[in-house]
């Protein structure tokens, strides 16, 4: 057909068309090392796996794969994570292991066949077991604490004891300390400060003085309620049965106001520098004349008895003045007894017209001071001043304004008695 030669012989065209017949055949492949390997491969990826899961189990550090670990980056992915977990478990107290050989699992069969020694084999199993051993009874006898005396009394009683904490046996024991020191405090206290180092002798005075002070000031609390609780007549009656009663109310009297900051003697005297010294005073309930010992003007003191010479002894409710002969009157914690209102009223009495009416009195005493300012202007007064910023007494100033103008009792009037608590 062709005029090209060759094409026409028979043997070449049958050679050919063989050759193109022929099924072709593909290079054999080693099929027999495909599933080989890739078992090797899977094993080793197992091993490796094994491996890290065993260091991380047995809080092993985190170590580089063996000559038989892959490449892969699923098992350096795995490898990371091992390598995070280990600081936490470190912080709970779990100390690492160190494993048998490197590249293998502890446990693993080796390539020899022989089974290496598992996670107890190491050190740390072997502190595990001597733990463990010293926590098994009857190995080893518990160290005696400090509160086993009282378990062992309560096991005795018949009643379960609970166990106290470090910081309850603390508390414990410091209250424990707490009461001794108290205890001793107040058996040098019963004693007397300063009276054990002395001589019998001496210290039996000083114990009968003591005794004395004692009775003396439980004497000046019975007075101090006699003369809150009756009038300026019974009072003085009770003083002229006991003159030495005085003495010993005017004692216990200035020592409860030497506890006081300010004394309001002390303020009125300061007023009446401040005047003129030709105003003539009468100070009801006078004491030891404080008053007219410190002021140059004039003075009529007046007490239910005589501390001083300057002092004359009457009842409140009946001074020996004339009317209207005085220019200032002062009541300084004076305002005792249950007549009030016929005190007050002898004050207007000897009172000039515009003259000053000065109360000092204890703070407790008021349960209502509108009440007491309104009873004392009935009384022909007017409010002048008051001072209530002392907590131990309040000062007021009235001035007179005329004849009193009450016909009855002025409830206002009827202030608390001052009752001293007992020691």
């Amino acid at each position: 057909m062709f005029d090209e030669g060759g094409w026409n012989k028979e043997d070449d065209g049958e050679a050919l068309s063989q050759a193109l017949l022929r099924p072709r055949h593909r290079p054999a492949q080693h099929c027999t090392l495909a599933p080989r390997g890739s078992l090797q491969k899977q094993r080793r990826q197992l091993l490796a796996t094994l491996q890290r899961l065993e260091a991380s189990s047995c809080t092993d550090p985190p170590q580089s794969p063996g000559p038989l670990s892959g490449d892969s980056e699923s098992e350096s992915d795995s490898a990371g994570r091992a390598g995070r977990k280990q600081p936490r478990k470190q912080r709970q107290g779990l100390k690492p292991r160190a494993a048998s050989s490197p590249g293998v699992a502890p446990g693993a069969p080796s390539c020899s066949g022989a089974p290496h020694p598992g996670p107890e084999a190491g050190p740390a199993g072997r502190r595990r077991r001597k733990d463990s051993a010293a926590e098994a009874p009857g190995d080893s006898t518990p160290a005696p604490s400090k509160e086993q005396p009282s378990r062992e009394l309560g096991a005795a009683a018949g009643r379960p004891v609970p166990l106290l904490t470090r910081k309850q046996w603390r508390n414990k024991q410091k209250n424990k300390r707490r009461q001794k020191n108290k205890f001793k405090a107040g058996a040098g206290q019963d004693v007397g400060q300063g009276t054990s180092a002395l001589p019998a002798s001496e210290l039996s005075g000083v114990l009968r003085a003591r005794m004395e002070e004692r009775l003396q000031s439980a004497r000046f609390r019975y007075i101090n309620q006699q003369l809150y609780m009756s009038s300026s007549q019974e009072a003085a009656q009770l003083f002229q049965r006991d003159p030495a009663a005085f003495a010993i109310y005017h004692r216990g009297f200035a020592r409860q106001v030497g506890r006081w900051p300010e004394n309001p003697v002390h303020r009125i005297i300061q007023y009446l520098r401040g005047r003129p010294a030709s105003l003539v005073v009468a100070d009801f309930g006078c004491g030891d004349c404080k008053i007219a010992t410190s002021v140059r003007n004039k003075v009529h003191s007046f007490d239910l008895v005589a501390l001083s010479p300057r002092v004359t002894v009457c009842d409140m409710a009946k001074v020996p003045l004339a009317d209207e002969s005085v220019d200032v009157t002062v009541f300084c914690l004076a305002l005792m007894g249950t007549n009030l209102q016929e005190i007050l009223e002898e004050a207007n009495r000897v009172l000039r017209p515009g003259g000053t009416l000065k109360v000092a009195e204890v703070a407790s005493r008021f349960a209502d001071i509108r009440a007491f300012v309104s009873a004392v202007t009935q009384l022909g007064f007017q409010i002048v001043s008051k001072d209530l910023g002392n907590p131990f007494f309040y000062m007021f100033d009235f001035s007179k304004t005329g004849q009193p103008r009450a016909g009855g009792s002025l409830p206002g009037l009827a202030l608390r008695p001052c009752l001293y608590k007992k020691r």
